[in-house]
């Protein structure tokens, strides 16, 4: 267990019952996370993410298995974890009847932090002017901010935040995207668990990717999308779904992968590996099919697509 990772987890195992009905949620979960980065978990409902959190944050004993977190081991030293991190569930923690100063003074008196920190805080997620008022009236961004700054109390070497963005606005969740980032380069290590993937794509350093209870993939984001090469989508100008089912025939010939109409659109996209299917060529291959373009294009994966591809675990129709 090296110093350089702020949580290190080797063979973690959880395991929910008993005999035929037992549930493995997590299966031997490898994790290695750099300090002061941000870490995206990310995987399909049911594959395990939140398990593994409840097992890095103390909250679940591992049937089998180790894990640090800043430096001590979750199962033999869960008092020295708890005092070295910060907790943001899904859902705000905050009492609704008190101000949003009574709250963080209540929080600070409760982990005996300093109170001026509560005050400072305030100032830092911008809400001096509201700190006076009901949390009850405040917006869900704001509410998730003030719940963001409780966490922070402590000054965590290492923050969990559970779905810190489900549902605010764009301005709430930019505003908790910039929170986030300050606290990385300030030297704070964040996992991140989330369901919107352009959120781990613009925030995190890494992504570990869970499925069926284990880390099925690991990198950048940038490195995950190449792992999927390139994405080709052609729209058809034809409304007649023959002319649809004529560039699907052609994307299948060059590329040997399944494509995926989307019939609404008119268009169908097609993963591609080989790096001598260029946008030229593939323009050729559908003139020459008598196919009519609307629009082609090649570009790079997005993380929903890699996703998409990297995990077993899909909704009903998505294809393999």
């Amino acid at each position: 267990m090296t110093s350089t990772y702020a949580v290190l987890s080797e063979g973690l195992e959880k395991r929910f019952g008993k005999g035929d009905t037992a549930v493995h949620a997590v299966r031997g979960l490898d994790l290695a996370v750099r300090e002061g980065t941000v870490c995206g978990l990310l995987g399909p409902n049911g594959a395990g993410k939140t398990t593994a959190v409840r097992l890095l944050t103390t909250l679940l004993r591992p049937d089998a298995g180790t894990a640090r977190v800043a430096g001590h081991d979750i199962t033999a030293q869960p008092h020295e974890v708890r005092r070295r991190i910060g907790v943001t569930g899904q859902y705000a923690s905050v009492d609704g009847e008190l101000s949003g100063r009574e709250n963080l003074r209540l929080f600070a008196r409760l982990l005996r932090a300093p109170r001026e920190d509560a005050d400072a805080l305030l100032e830092r997620f911008g809400l001096v002017e509201a700190a006076e008022r009901p949390a009850r009236t405040y917006s869900g961004g704001m509410r998730r901010r003030l719940d963001l700054a409780a966490s922070l109390l402590t000054r965590p070497a290492v923050l969990f935040l559970d779905e810190p963005t489900t549902g605010l606005d764009p301005h709430s969740r930019n505003a908790m995207w910039d929170a986030v980032r300050d606290l990385a380069r300030e030297g704070t290590t964040v996992v991140l668990t989330t369901q919107y993937l352009d959120e781990a794509d613009r925030l995190a350093d890494d992504v570990v990717l869970i499925d069926e209870g284990r880390a099925a993939h690991s990198g950048t984001p940038a490195e995950l999308k190449a792992q999927i090469g390139h994405y080709a989508e052609v729209v058809v100008a034809d409304p007649d779904e023959r002319a649809l089912h004529a560039a699907a025939v052609v994307l299948d010939q060059l590329t040997g992968a399944r494509p995926e109409l989307d019939r609404a659109r008119q268009a169908v996209g097609v993963v591609v590996l080989d790096p001598t299917v260029t946008l030229p060529r593939v323009v050729r291959e559908l003139d020459a099919a008598g196919v009519p373009l609307a629009d082609v294009t090649l570009r790079p994966p997005t993380l929903d697509e890699a996703f998409l591809r990297l995990t077993t675990s899909r909704p009903e129709g998505v294809p393999a």
